[in-house]
């Protein structure tokens, strides 16, 4: 009988021949090329270039005053300090670690707050920056029928986009910057959120926008919040620099705080410790929510530890392991402070000093806007022309709508990258 039943199972499903005539030769026919990242391609060009004097403006990762890569001290101690405790290799709660996860959300709110709201809070641990939004959006897809819009910068950083229109989201951009001034274009921000449908998710950039460098005021700040709160509008802060920005984690976080301590509004939080503790390759992040009841912060919390289920089962568990150790330790989040210090202030130094190259070298029209800006990126307001130029004939790499990371600078390299950028203006 059982070989009849095989026989008759085997009669009944026969195997499909594909031929390559039909035009199905393979199962991933319908599939179309995307072409690759740009900064990561642009990263892989600067790698292959054999010139002694090439310079990477383009990926946005810190670099000393010798060009390399720097590990924190703080981090560094961190490490020897897991290490002499030992150092397990045992999976983290779905969740993540609960000390990373309240840690790092007490920093972004800062204590007073975090104590007050944290029967109101959903946190849940993240593949970094990247990973919280994407999170997030899942988060947002499961409890928001039907799907609210999300508006998003322009321009903004590229992930932005893919992330929430991967998930199925209506994305609409609204104007941020004002090419001709090189400064944010605040008037028209305001406009694009008074005409935002109520309900909908707003994407803001903490601090340190990427790519243009330009924040809000902090009395912008109170403007812009008080118009999502009164459109009825869900602010999702990417906070990928806190502390990196400015030096102080307090100052950079002032418009999260403000929007969920002052007024009072619901709001998401995605954090990344890859730039503020040099964690890029460990993704090390935190999302949280900050709702409006203790239920609802329950309800929430329980949603994102299914959804992190199913997404990655539980999140990595090292470089939170270093972050907890840094935020849990005051002598090591003072010394961790002072590496912000460090970086942010090289950081402003490299800006003055290309800024100072330009004047130097008689670079045509206006720079002020050099030193407006603030956090690793900014625009320097150049042509594709004169980038590729500058790529082809000097080996200086950036973003072809002269988007830079203002790290990749040192004093070996600045008076050359703007004497480059002069003699290529110069020549157009």
């Amino acid at each position: 009988m059982l070989l009849k039943v095989r026989k008759h199972l085997h009669l009944a499903t026969p195997p499909v021949v594909v031929s390559e005539a039909d035009g199905s030769a393979s199962f991933f026919d319908a599939a179309s090329y995307i072409p690759p990242d740009a900064i990561f391609a642009l990263t892989a060009e600067y790698n292959a270039d054999p010139f002694s004097k090439k310079v990477n403006l383009g990926q946005g990762t810190y670099r000393d005053e010798n060009a390399q890569p720097w590990v924190l001290p703080s981090v560094q101690k961190a490490r020897e300090t897991l290490i002499a405790q030992g150092l397990y290799h045992e999976y983290l709660p779905i969740l993540g670690l609960e000390t990373f996860r309240n840690e790092a959300t007490k920093l972004a709110l800062g204590p007073e707050i975090y104590n007050k709201k944290q029967s109101q809070l959903a946190i849940c641990q993240s593949l970094s920056g990247t990973g919280a939004l994407h999170l997030a959006g899942l988060l947002l897809r499961s409890v928001r029928k039907p799907l609210p819009k999300v508006y998003i910068p322009s321009p903004t950083w590229s992930n932005h986009g893919q992330v929430f229109s991967s998930l199925g989201f209506q994305c609409e951009t609204f104007k941020y910057y004002d090419a001709e001034k090189r400064d944010i274009d605040i008037e028209a921000y305001y406009s694009a959120l008074r005409a935002a449908e109520p309900h909908s998710v707003v994407i803001i950039h903490a601090c340190a926008h990427n790519p243009t460098g330009c924040d809000p005021s902090k009395e912008q700040w109170k403007q812009i919040g008080s118009i999502m709160k009164e459109r009825k509008l869900f602010p999702l802060f990417d906070a990928a620099y806190l502390g990196f920005n400015s030096g102080s984690v307090d100052d950079d976080a002032f418009a999260m705080r403000y929007f969920i301590d002052e007024l009072q509004m619901e709001a998401g939080g995605c954090l990344s410790f890859a730039k503020n503790m040099g964690l890029y390759g460990e993704r090390v992040g935190c999302l949280f929510f900050a709702t409006g009841a203790e239920k609802a912060a329950t309800n929430t919390q329980s949603v994102l530890e299914m959804l992190q289920r199913s997404e990655v089962s539980n999140p990595p568990a090292y470089g939170a392991k270093i972050a907890s150790t840094i935020l849990s330790d005051e002598a090591l989040k003072e010394a961790w402070y002072a590496d912000l210090i460090t970086m942010s202030g090289r950081i402003r130094s490299m800006r003055r000093e290309l800024y100072d190259g330009l004047i130097k070298f008689g670079a045509p029209g206006t720079w002020d806007h050099l030193i407006r800006q603030s956090g690793m990126f900014g625009f320097l307001g150049l042509s594709p022309a004169v980038v590729q130029k500058l790529k082809d004939q000097y080996h200086i790499y950036m973003a072809s709508n002269s988007r830079v990371s203002i790290a990749g600078l040192n004093p070996s390299n600045v008076e050359y990258v703007a004497q480059s950028i002069a003699e290529c203006l110069k020549e157009s």
